[in-house]
């Protein structure tokens, strides 16, 4: 029994995992935490993939039927029929907390940053002063444009369309996006990584040198050395979390839909997530940014290393695009278009995948006749994030992940 097969439920669970974290996350934590920050990164995939195989084989072992014969899995039922009756209010709390995630990790973030990269391709079409990019004042802290109010209305049309098809129609989509995506941009990755082969071994360097030693501060750091490294973990540490999603419990929900007769054998095959995500992608990502020289252009290099650098400072998606453009010019000059076309890719399946993870949520707690009312709040927090600002955006997403 169940709605999906095995390879349908990795794809699912891969492509809400693997997307903007992969690209934007590893910048920001790069930007923030340096290159030091990959390894804190490793530390939660490492970890992370124990917890996997142990949240998904509960998933499939304690998931229920609804009415309609669909899969209903995830933690609020392994908690519920797993530790016993008298723990439904953990399971409660739970749920209620993916409905709120899947608001702002899963949706906000994954249209903001497509956006975010939408504006800046035609930024560099039309310049900032054009009637479609120019940003009108509405607050003192919130400015909007007219080319950012489309990219959500296009974005939350998309994502409607395949939503409202419930997880038979997602299960067919991501299981064509998520192969494809990630098939382009491994190998842009490696592209770049094999044309500066001889950086490698002193960006490895970097990364384990700043994960237990990052400099300080130019001038000094109240707190001392301990302060930088817990700042660089910290970064790693949620930007891990954030990308490969483990023991986060939304990962379960998508594999309890899986066709098996031995809940083990799922939980074996979610392994593979943080090991596809942080271990490999994210690692590449992080990769190119070191080697091409992008991470110059973060606030840790011109705080920490050189603070007379005076090159435009970069983060998210586009000090990845700036890596990729820089690592591909060799070949072609275009490097950057394959970061708009992953982020196009990424937050669209990632949408998509999230959806689903709120859906059953609300049904647990509400019923069947809940889940129209949030899919339309769905749709509306897509277009939300496409207007929204960087650090409450991400802000927004790390409190919900956190709960």
């Amino acid at each position: 029994p169940g709605d999906l097969n095995h390879f349908q439920a990795l794809t699912t669970a891969l492509s809400a995992t693997v997307g903007i974290g992969n690209i934007a996350g590893v910048a920001t934590a790069i930007y923030y935490g340096g290159p030091g920050a990959l390894f804190w990164m490793w530390i939660t995939a490492f970890f992370g993939s124990a917890l996997k195989y142990a949240e998904c084989t509960l998933a499939v072992e304690y998931r229920d039927f609804d009415s309609k014969g669909m899969t209903a899995g995830g933690p609020m039922y392994t908690i519920e029929r797993g530790l016993g009756v008298k723990w439904r209010w953990l399971a409660v709390i739970f749920a209620c907390f993916a409905v709120i995630c899947s608001f702002a990790t899963g949706n906000a973030i994954q249209s903001f940053t497509l956006s975010d990269q939408i504006y800046s391709e035609v930024t560099q079409v039309v310049g900032f002063q054009h009637w479609l990019t120019v940003k009108h004042q509405l607050t003192d802290w919130y400015s909007v444009s007219i080319q950012q109010i489309i990219n959500g209305l296009l974005i939350a049309g998309i994502a409607g369309l395949v939503i409202i098809g419930g997880i038979k129609r997602i299960g067919s989509v991501t299981s064509y996006l998520a192969p494809f995506m990630a098939a382009i941009y491994f190998t842009a990755a490696m592209l770049i990584v094999l044309a500066n082969i001889t950086e490698i071994p002193a960006s490895f360097g970097k990364i384990f040198t700043m994960a237990f030693n990052p400099p300080a501060a130019v001038g000094g750091v109240a707190g001392g050395t301990l302060l930088v490294i817990m700042n660089t973990m910290l970064w790693g540490v949620k930007r891990g979390l954030y990308s490969n999603e483990a023991g986060q419990g939304s990962a379960p929900i998508a594999h309890s839909t899986a066709k098996t007769e031995f809940p083990v054998r799922e939980g074996v095959v979610a392994l593979l997530e943080p090991f596809i995500d942080t271990i490999i992608i994210c690692t590449l990502t992080g990769l190119t940014i070191i080697v091409t020289g992008s991470w110059f252009h973060t606030e840790f290099y011109t705080t920490r290393i050189d603070p007379n650098f005076t090159g435009e400072l970069l983060n998210g998606s586009l000090l990845t695009s700036m890596a990729f453009k820089n690592g591909l010019a060799w070949l072609f000059p275009f490097g950057d278009k394959i970061i708009t076309l992953g982020v196009l890719l990424f937050a669209i399946s990632t949408v998509i995948s999230w959806s689903f993870y709120g859906d059953r949520a609300t049904e647990y707690l509400f019923g069947d006749s809940a889940i129209p009312v949030y899919r339309s709040f769905y749709i509306l927090f897509v277009f939300i994030g496409a207007i929204a600002s960087l650090e409450a955006i991400w802000s927004f997403g790390d409190a919900a992940l956190g709960f």
